[in-house]
């Protein structure tokens, strides 16, 4: 019931506190665009060959970089302590285990630590959950699983079948990768089913449709995935049944991003309505409901939409373009509206009730359900509130504020079924993570779970900035820093980005950036800029394929204010940003280099002449636009970062990680751009992860080791003297 495709990964967040902005002007980039060169196709990229993921000569490749890199970043005295502190952190069991609401009223929660590295499925009461030392019971131990089928299992989720939700499905995945193998699991017994269901290592999903049947969409054989890799075909499985005899009832389009399917349920669990979504591209999308007769139907919605929830008979959706519904109602980009959903399925000319229209610097976080209520996670300038929405008789939405702390971000967790409770995180950056439970009936919230500090944050303060970025537009950022930070250029900094597919980067607690970097007087610094979802999907869309250089301009000017305030200066500017981030990273290392002394790269997009030729690639077209129309090739080679490198930059020495087993970012993407950096005479230290997925991490202790290499590089280039500077 989500987007079209989940956003991808954004991996630290952001709290408040308004200041007056700084105009600031960008330099020229600072190597011209490639006309035709480098790499411009694949008779003239000599690093074609480390694309062959697993071949060979590029795992010898890779060996011999990870040999030296290893060497390089262990070899520094202050590793180890870092890797202890962070291994520490990562494996520590005063965390909060996130909590999962079950119709009965019981908890779930998947847990990992030092004794549970691939984790563990887990269940309690309500009652001791909420007590300082909560009894569980284990559902399904991964490790021991791994260890008795001999595999590298990585738990990707459950789902199971409403209202009992003994039968479920679990999804494994081999080393982390996007694909997954699905089991049929009995929750009671605590086994896997005997002949039950069972679908082979594929990227897509199931959905339960009763005890004995499926919505499926994976690789059934050639012709049955789109040029993105992932399903095209959704058939109806039943028990039985082998993949062959399933019933096809959508088929979409190879130019398609996906297809799935899932049923729409009310809070007793009942069907009301199949569902199939045709993920058109990134954004655009249809939805169809799947009839009794096995014949399909377009429902009326926006392209850009998403259904979010179903509460007390009304379908509540969020429009991402201006829309004008069959009614004849004129929606604009961001509402969320609702219908009376039988009315509306047997009448799209239905009047919708608008349920939220944001302002200009509001953005929806979150939207969820609990029996009775809509639950929706709001940000006003980037600092969050959690509001209650309810339908009277007349159709009309009433709205109250749940009483939660101020000047923070809050997430809206698991909700309900049953009745109107639901939990909501709060964090900021020197704030602790804790957990309320808030019943949405009456407006309430009580504390359920807080973190204990993590780091010391004494004498630590959040102040919020804005820089002018080319265009004029006013891009905000947080620092996070010592109160008597001298404001003479010395402060080594750490900048973070992503700017892309919509996510937004929130005030959030990060117990490894404030151990491993804050308390070591460190600055962390976050930038929201243009293609984040701070401000709505206008803000995403503002940078979008043609203007996604806006972005990078938007990184680059908060770069440029950290150095204008004295809060920092080149020799200790270093930048950290993954996949879309790691993006945002290359980008900034071939236009203004000038500006920055490392770079962390982490699991990059860099090749983007031949991004959508790459794993899921294709299925980002419509964030960045497409390479083979001349046109729209124009745009992106102007800033693509592996045919832009270039001889005699002010290049620092960057640190770019990935991982073999990454299905949806290819290895390739940071190969080469190492392999390219080396030979124009740039030191370069690379890293390859053989396990882990796109989010670099198959397991807590590989999850650690990333986190002291990256702190262990920043501190040798930002904390060290940096070279050619006076003692």
């Amino acid at each position: 019931m989500n987007r079209t495709a989940a956003a991808l990964a954004a991996l630290l967040a952001t709290t408040c506190l308004s200041s007056v902005a700084m105009a600031q002007t960008s330099s020229p980039a600072s190597s011209a665009a490639p006309a035709g060169g480098f790499a411009s196709s694949e008779a003239t990229d000599p690093y074609i060959w480390l694309e062959d993921i697993e071949g060979e000569r590029a795992m010898a490749w890779v060996e011999q970089h990870n040999a030296h890199s290893l060497g390089v970043l262990r070899g520094d005295p202050r590793f180890e302590t870092l890797h202890q502190q962070a291994l520490e952190i990562v494996q520590s069991r005063d965390r909060i285990p996130s909590p999962g609401f079950n119709r009965d009223g019981t908890i779930d929660n998947f847990w990992q630590d030092a004794e549970h590295v691939r984790g563990v499925w887990r269940t309690t009461t309500l009652d001791s959950y909420r007590s300082t030392e909560p009894q569980w019971e284990t559902i399904l131990d991964f490790d021991a699983l791994a260890a008795a089928e001999g595999k590298n299992w990585v738990y990707k989720g459950a789902t199971c079948l409403p209202p009992e939700e003994t039968r479920c499905l679990v999804s494994l995945s081999d080393g982390g990768k996007d694909a997954v193998t699905i089991r049929e699991f009995d929750r009671a017994t605590r086994t896997f089913v005997e002949n039950g269901f069972v679908l082979p290592e594929s990227k897509g999903g199931a959905s339960w449709v009763d005890a004995d049947t499926l919505l499926v969409s994976r690789d059934f054989g050639p012709g049955t995935l789109t040029s993105s890799g992932y399903p095209m075909i959704v058939k109806v499985l039943r028990r039985g049944q082998t993949l062959d005899q399933a019933q096809t009832v959508f088929t979409g389009q190879p130019t398609d991003v996906s297809v799935s399917g899932y049923t729409l349920r009310d809070a007793d669990g009942a069907i009301r309505a199949t569902l199939i979504n045709r993920g058109i591209n990134f954004y655009e999308g249809e939805t169809h409901r799947l009839n009794a007769d096995g014949t399909t139907t377009k429902l009326e919605l926006p392209a850009k939409s998403s259904i979010n929830a179903l509460v007390r008979d009304q379908l509540v959706v969020t429009t991402d373009q201006d829309w004008t519904a069959p009614s004849g109602q004129e929606f604009r980009t961001g509402d969320v509206i609702a219908w009376d959903l039988d009315r509306w399925l047997a009448d799209p000319a239905t009047p919708a009730q608008l349920v939220i229209r944001p302002g200009e610097r509001e953005a929806i976080e979150g939207i969820s359900n609990t029996r009775n209520k809509l639950v929706v996670a709001m940000t006003e300038n980037v600092r969050g509130a959690v509001y209650v929405y309810e339908p009277n008789p007349a159709g009309e939405w009433s709205r109250t504020r749940l009483d939660l702390p101020q000047n923070v971000t809050v997430g809206v967790g698991s909700a309900s079924e049953e009745d109107d409770r639901v939990f909501v995180s709060v964090a900021g950056y020197l704030n602790p993570s804790s957990l309320y439970l808030a019943d949405a009936a009456a407006g309430s919230a009580d504390i359920v779970k807080e973190l204990p500090a993590k780091f010391d944050a004494t004498g630590m303060t959040v102040e919020q900035f804005e820089a002018r970025s080319v265009d004029g537009t006013m891009i905000p950022y947080f620092v996070v820093h010592k109160a008597e930070m001298p404001l003479d250029g010395s402060n080594p900094t750490l900048l973070y980005g992503y700017g892309g597919y919509q996510v937004s980067l929130l005030p959030g607690y990060s117990p490894t950036v404030g151990k491993l970097w804050l308390e070591r007087g460190g600055v962390y610094v976050v930038a929201n800029t243009r293609g984040g979802g701070e401000f709505g999907p206008r803000w995403h869309q503002a940078a979008l394929q043609q203007n996604r250089q806006r972005a990078h301009e938007d990184f680059q000017a908060v770069a440029e204010d950290l150095i204008t305030r004295g809060i920092t200066s080149q020799p200790h500017l270093g930048i950290m940003g993954g996949s879309q981030g790691g993006l945002f990273m290359g980008a900034m290392l071939t236009q203004r280099p000038d500006l920055i002394n490392a770079a962390v790269i982490q699991v990059p997009l860099f090749d983007m002449l031949r991004f959508h030729r790459l794993l899921a690639g294709a299925s980002w077209i419509a964030e960045y636009g497409d390479p083979d129309v001349p046109e729209q090739r124009a745009w992106i080679e102007q800033y693509s970062p592996y045919q832009r490198l270039a001889a005699g930059q002010p290049y620092p020495e960057v640190f770019i990680h990935t991982s073999t087993k990454d299905d949806r970012v290819h290895p390739g993407h940071a190969r080469k751009a190492a392999a390219r950096l080396e030979e124009l005479g740039y030191p370069v230290l690379f890293y390859e992860n053989t396990d882990g997925g796109h989010a670099a991490g198959a397991n807590l202790r590989e999850t650690a080791r990333r986190l002291a290499l990256e702190y262990t590089y920043l501190t040798r280039r930002l904390m060290d003297q940096p070279a050619g500077t006076p003692e």
